[in-house]
């Protein structure tokens, strides 16, 4: 996984390899310039992705004008992109769902495929806005510098000194080149985040809508309701991230809440436990291993090509399990090859972070955000705690990096957006009717965390899939259901096709 990868977030599907982004363009209009009276939407040809997708030949599409921040009248204005996707349904109903999606930083125009085939837009219109500093806004919070970094970092350790330079070099890089064009990457929180939202339904004229968010889009869905319940007819969170909880040190209790229940469903499994009976003694075993004695390998990527150098260690094991590479099902079996000297499927899905997709995902966005609302209130030690508390026994080099963002706390420092903590880490409570999805597998957003949520919310549906990690619904026909049946009746939605749901066969490798 990346090393500026958010933290929760980035979907279990992301950008394909070799994917490109058009050039980051200029914000719509010069710093200190006044913008206009209001925001509003202008109509606009649809984003071109390297990849067509296929919704989009029959979009409406656009760009939102809203102020960079709010609390700067007078200031420039940013153009955040917009598609309206319409129903397959000939007469859809007349509330739209809009979508927030995950990272903070991922391409949102990227999950589209996804949504559709999901049925999101079955019977109503789709709407898709990329947050502030995405592909396609102006700006484009993208960081190139941070990109080529994570190419060469899968031949580095995962931790190691040279790691860190590099990468914090990157991020400087980047912060100097965004702040040279006039950005205020103080105003790329997700209280503008919502406040966009709100004012994209304003420009639209919609009466009512329907919230769809998941992962760093379920903290977002959560933070809008709060802050812009008008409006609002249903809000459903996939793979929460709650406001209210999320920090650095929090991302080891999710990762080792999802990690047990993959090794517990094995255990369920008979098949699975008499051939793997012991995978937390197996995994703590491989994580010593490896950081002790980190293996350098020429790996040919899955596409083809020249072999790359590419270093496994602990930390890299670890955060490989965390981004699903190999997939859970995959994973006993995985651990167990790497045990008898076939690190093969690990080390391939190392090597994959060597191309390129430069320019695609949002790293600005990525810092600003978690440096004003995660990382403040804790320290490093504090971090390296809590990895204690979820493995003891296990490096304290690999402990010490927050799974997914190695090196943030470094990052933040050079960032240096201010902390919005306090702001941001509220709870939200509503009478808003709410479905609340979680997967047992997520390894990013642990499924428990979601009873926080749904206990504040008091008009909420809470369901478990399981078997299924980070962002539940493309994965999960029956995820698919539930939520389509929300969106009718959002407050008794029916659940029933959970009750006999069970994890998938494990892999099995005969000895």
């Amino acid at each position: 996984m990346t090393a500026a990868a958010a933290l929760v977030c980035l979907a279990a599907f992301g950008p394909t390899p070799g994917s490109a982004a058009s050039p980051a363009s200029p914000a719509s209009q010069p710093a200190g310039q006044p913008g206009p009276a209001a925001p509003r939407f202008v109509p606009g040809a649809c984003p071109e992705p390297p990849e067509p997708i296929e919704a989009l030949s029959d979009a409406r599409c656009g760009t939102l004008e809203v102020p960079e921040n709010r609390s700067r009248p007078g200031g420039r204005t940013i153009e955040l992109a917009v598609a309206r996707i319409p129903a397959v349904s000939a007469k859809p109903d007349a509330d739209p769902v809009v979508f927030m999606a995950g990272g903070p930083g991922a391409d949102t125009f990227d999950d589209i495929p996804f949504l559709v085939d999901s049925g999101l837009n079955k019977d109503r219109e789709l709407i898709v806005m990329a947050q502030r500093g995405n592909l396609y806004d102006r700006p484009d919070l993208a960081c190139p510098e941070i990109d080529r970094f994570n190419a060469r970092a899968v031949g580095l350790g995962y931790d190691a000194p040279e790691a860190e330079r590099l990468f914090l070099k990157a991020v400087k890089e980047c912060r100097d080149r965004l702040t040279a064009d006039g950005t205020d990457l103080s105003a790329y929180n997700s209280t503008e985040n919502a406040a966009d939202f709100a004012d994209l339904r304003k420009a639209l004229a919609i009466p009512r809508w329907n919230v769809y968010g998941y992962s760093y889009g379920s903290n977002l869905a959560l933070t809008y309701l709060r802050l812009h319940p008008e409006g609002v007819r249903a809000v459903a969170v996939d793979s929460i991230a709650p406001s209210q909880y999320v920090t650095l040190p929090w991302t080891w209790e999710s990762t080792a809440e999802g990690i047990h229940n993959i090794f517990d469903a094995c255990a369920a499994q008979p098949a699975c436990k008499d051939r793997y009976p012991d995978l937390p003694g197996l995994l703590t075993e491989q994580v010593r291993e490896l950081e002790a004695r980190p293996l350098t390998l020429d790996i040919t990527p899955r596409d083809g090509g020249k072999p790359v150098k590419t270093v496994l260690d602990g930390g890299a094991l670890l955060n490989l399990i965390v981004a699903f590479t190999p997939r859970p099902k995959d994973i006993p079996a995985a651990l167990d090859e790497l045990s008898e000297g076939n690190p093969e499927r690990f080390a391939q899905a190392r090597a994959a972070g060597s191309v390129q997709n430069a320019g695609v995902f949002a790293h600005g966005l990525t810092n600003s955000i978690a440096c004003a609302e995660w990382a403040p209130g804790h320290s490093e030690p504090d971090v390296l705690k809590a990895g204690q508390k979820a493995y003891p026994g296990w490096p304290d080099t690999v402990l010490a990096q927050p799974p997914q963002l190695p090196f943030q706390y470094p990052a933040c420092g050079i960032w240096n957006v201010p902390d919005r903590a306090s702001i941001q880490r509220v709870p939200t409570f509503s009478s808003v009717p709410a479905l609340v999805v979680s997967g047992t597998f997520d390894v990013k957003t642990g499924a428990s965390w979601a009873k926080g949520v749904a206990r504040n919310l008091s008009r909420s549906t809470s369901v478990q899939i399981p078997g299924i990690g980070h962002w539940v619904v493309p994965q999960s026909p029956c995820a698919q259901s539930v939520l389509s049946s929300f969106f009718l009746n959002p407050t008794a939605p029916d659940t029933s096709c959970v009750d006999d749901l069970q994890p998938q066969p494990f892999t099995i490798i005969p000895k």
